[in-house]
């Protein structure tokens, strides 16, 4: 049996998953949560093989909730669900560590589909996404992928908010990760695109992941 945690703010939309995955003979609901804060706990109590999370939800992004789990439990594989096309999110969940990135108007089938592939152990993407996400990546490391110079223009603090936007977080959560104002984390994000002669966080975003991997 496949084990599956749904995380979904609305009450409808969650129990119409959990229905229609109920009635799947290989698929176990374990959990059901509907804002971050409960996910965290919830997960960790029933140990689901994987967590289907909506990306918005009120007290946070179910981007944070699979950052987290992909820190504390790697064994539990994360399927994002978003109702809207956004590459930044798109771009953030990966480095999250999800495993799927969907969309909530694809067919239930797909979604089951896309379930039973990621608790065998394999990444997969909605297309139409995975085509957009792949445009997105060769468009802004054709763009501003850089060398070692730029990188070592930048000044620590500058650093360690590059290496913060590249795993995912908010200006906000940036703030808070580092004590800084959000205004002042506002600065060293423009700062650090002008030094590295690039215009998205996106790309910025790429930039550090591409040197981490050299």
């Amino acid at each position: 049996m496949i084990r599956v945690f749904v995380v979904d703010d609305h009450e409808i939309v969650r129990r119409g998953l959990i229905g229609l995955l109920q009635a799947e003979p290989d698929i176990e609901v374990v959990g059901e949560a509907a804002t971050a804060r409960q996910a965290g706990g919830r997960i960790a109590a029933t140990s689901p093989d994987v967590a289907v999370l909506d990306v918005r939800l009120p007290d946070g992004s179910g981007i944070d909730v699979c950052r987290e789990l992909t820190e504390r439990a790697p064994d539990v594989r994360s399927i994002m669900m978003t109702a809207y096309d956004d590459d930044d999110a798109l771009l953030a969940a990966v480095i999250a560590g999800a495993y799927g990135y969907v969309r909530k108007d694809m067919q239930a089938n797909g979604l089951v589909a896309a379930i039973r592939t990621v608790a065998s152990g394999r990444r997969l993407l909605d297309p139409k996404l995975a085509d957009r996400m792949a445009d997105r990546m060769r468009g802004d490391s054709d763009s501003g992928s850089g060398a070692d110079p730029r990188l070592a223009s930048l000044g620590l603090r500058e650093r360690q908010v590059l290496a913060l936007i590249a795993d995912g977080l908010t200006n906000r959560q940036i703030g808070e990760h580092l004590n800084l104002a959000e205004k002042t984390v506002k600065n060293y994000v423009s700062g650090l695109l002008r030094k590295l002669g690039l215009e998205r966080r996106t790309q910025a975003a790429v930039f550090e992941l591409e040197h981490r991997q050299h």
